[in-house]
């Protein structure tokens, strides 16, 4: 009776031990999930699994849709038209864009300090070729790393700027998260000076500010529709409608404006709010 006892004891006692591992490993599996301390999500770099996917806008049309603009910004006389790509274009058609009308361009250079676009050479360097006036932007992952360390990263990964009359200075791209809370988990208060750290810091290693691009319900949302940027940073307005609509706070106009996820150009489709002059003099900072 006693072994028989032990051997009872010994496979309950089994029994237990495989539910106890099971335990821990469902525990820690929530935790990866919910971005618990400690984890790689919560360090910052483990969630941004899909930055081929994340470029400029790719995040509008599900929140924001595609319909008419809340109010009415009245542009400048000529609208230069543009585009923005990413890696998700692969090699684009340059000589092409260019015929059809396009005279600059922005390529996505880099995402948060893990990502640089695979076809940025064929990109940057491409347009450039054909006669654009071009420029680079950065997807900003505000819950990664800070500003100022995302700046650098960009700025060392065709992020930077020249005074040649052809490059257009960096684009902030601070948008809707592709990977969860639509603020990155920050405050309006800590979104602003995230905001401003990048945007010092590209100032005082390059001379210039970048541009900011967001959608005027995200900046409302998670800036509490701050006018500290408007006297140094030109804005990007994302509105897929007739008109670019309202603007941030500060902004008496908007400086480029996405008016389309598609259309004849590869990529996004924008316009420059002026003509050729003034584009080449933002281009010259």
């Amino acid at each position: 009776m006693s072994h028989g006892g032990l051997s009872v004891v010994h496979r309950t006692g089994s029994a237990r031990t495989r539910l106890t591992v099971l335990a821990g490993l469902f525990v820690a599996l929530l935790a990866l999930v919910m971005g618990a301390p400690g984890t790689a999500h919560a360090a910052g770099k483990g969630h941004v699994s899909h930055p081929e996917l994340d470029w400029m806008g790719s995040t509008v049309r599900a929140h924001e849709g595609a319909g008419s603009a809340p109010g009415v910004v009245t542009p400048m006389v000529t609208q230069t038209p543009g585009m923005d790509v990413s890696g998700y274009q692969g090699n684009v058609a340059w000589s092409t864009a260019w015929a059809n009308g396009a005279r600059f361009a922005y390529v996505k250079a880099t995402e948060s300090t893990t990502y640089t676009n695979p076809y940025f050479a064929q990109q940057y360097n491409g347009s450039y070729n054909v006669g654009m006036i071009r420029g680079s932007y950065h997807f900003a992952t505000p819950d990664t790393s800070g500003g100022a360390t995302q700046a650098d990263y960009f700025i060392a990964h065709g992020g930077g700027w020249s005074a040649d009359g052809k490059t257009l200075p960096g684009a902030l791209d601070i948008e809707y998260n592709p990977y969860g809370a639509t603020c990155y988990g920050l405050s309006q208060a800590s979104m602003v000076s995230w905001i401003h750290a990048f945007a010092n810091e590209y100032n005082a290693r390059e001379g210039v500010y970048p541009v900011i691009y967001s959608t005027y319900d995200w900046w409302s949302t998670c800036t509490g529709n701050n006018g500290g940027f408007a006297a140094t940073s030109p804005f990007w307005i994302a509105k897929y409608a007739s008109s670019a609509g309202t603007l941030p706070a500060g902004y008496g106009y908007y400086t480029f404006w996405q008016h389309a996820d598609s259309g004849v150009f590869p990529g996004d489709q924008d316009y420059f709010n002026g003509d050729t002059t003034r584009l080449k003099a933002l281009a010259l900072g």
